[in-house]
């Protein structure tokens, strides 16, 4: 390979008393050629400096101008006199990043620790003239425990059984216990995290039994079902809002029914199962609907 040549920087001044010297000891021919070489080095030179103009005007369309870094320009300048700490004020954290903070925690259950020997109104311990008053914001500190999302309480009710006669006696369960085994808040958990969480009422039933806490999937089902005749009156009423919307945007996508699925084709030759989304917007609020079946989104 041939070495790289080297660079002559040349102005059109220096390259023109280059040719005046040159001209008197060389031939008319050679002073020809050598006059075009450098003429061709100058208009090549002009081009690359043209082009690389144009790149940089380019560049500053497409992503702006830079500007100079104080830094660079006044070295030490964001230092303060005999310090090596920056002069920059703290960026503020961009939000959703960071711990949460007490009032984030709505739904915890809270509990009021009192002070151990004053109360609202004693005297001062440290200069007992003065009297202590209750802060309007107390300190909090914030616990999180984990526990299945079904919990369940045993109560054993004391029985007592005379030895002559042998009456028995039982204790009276407590007040709020109720005379079902499943809450309503249980079913509403369970059916918040089967239709609005998607998990199966299989891996409920797993987890749950994991945790000693059984669950078993057709109770659950039992559950939700009952559930759903209770809420069918909103959901009929959401209907007829829904039905007064302005506007309405509606979508399909496939779904799968095992019941469905096993009836095979329908009277019109369907054998498609959709899941329809219809978004109704009315003047203040809005409403979705999900409709699952052989119908498909305009005909629902």
């Amino acid at each position: 390979m041939p070495d790289k040549p080297r660079k002559i920087d040349l102005s059109p001044g220096d390259l023109k008393s280059l040719l005046e010297r040159i001209k008197p000891v060389v031939s008319d021919q050679d002073y020809e050629a050598i006059k075009a070489m450098a003429e061709t080095i100058e208009a090549l030179n002009q081009v690359k400096d043209q082009k690389a103009a144009s790149i940089k005007r380019l560049l500053k369309l497409l992503f702006g101008q830079k500007s100079e870094k104080k830094n660079k320009v006044i070295p030490n300048s964001d230092k303060q006199d005999g310090d090596d700490k920056p002069n920059n004020p703290p960026k503020k954290p961009r939000k959703g990043h960071g711990r949460n903070g007490a009032s984030a925690y709505t739904g915890a259950k809270k509990v009021v620790v009192s002070h151990e020997s004053l109360k609202h109104g004693d005297p001062c311990l440290e200069c007992i003239n003065g009297k202590v008053y209750r802060c309007k914001i107390p300190k909090t500190v914030v616990r999180i425990v984990g526990s299945p999302p079904l919990q369940g309480t045993v109560y054993e009710m004391e029985k007592l059984r005379c030895n002559l006669c042998g009456e028995i006696f039982t204790a009276t369960p407590p007040e709020d216990l109720g005379t079902r085994k499943y809450d309503e808040t249980a079913a509403v958990t369970i059916a918040l995290l089967k239709y609005a969480n998607g998990l199966p009422f299989y891996r409920l039933e797993q987890f749950q039994a994991s945790l000693g806490i059984p669950a078993p999937a057709s109770t659950q089902w039992e559950l939700a079902q009952a559930l759903g005749l209770l809420a069918k009156p909103a959901y009929m009423e959401m209907l007829r809002q829904a039905a007064q919307g302005r506007l309405f945007h509606i979508d399909d996508t496939k779904s799968k029914i095992l019941s469905l699925i096993k009836l095979g084709e329908t009277d019109s030759g369907r054998k498609g199962i959709f899941t329809t989304g219809i978004l109704s917007k009315m003047e203040d609020r809005t409403v979705v609907l999900y409709f699952t079946g052989r119908n498909h989104a305009g005909e629902n």
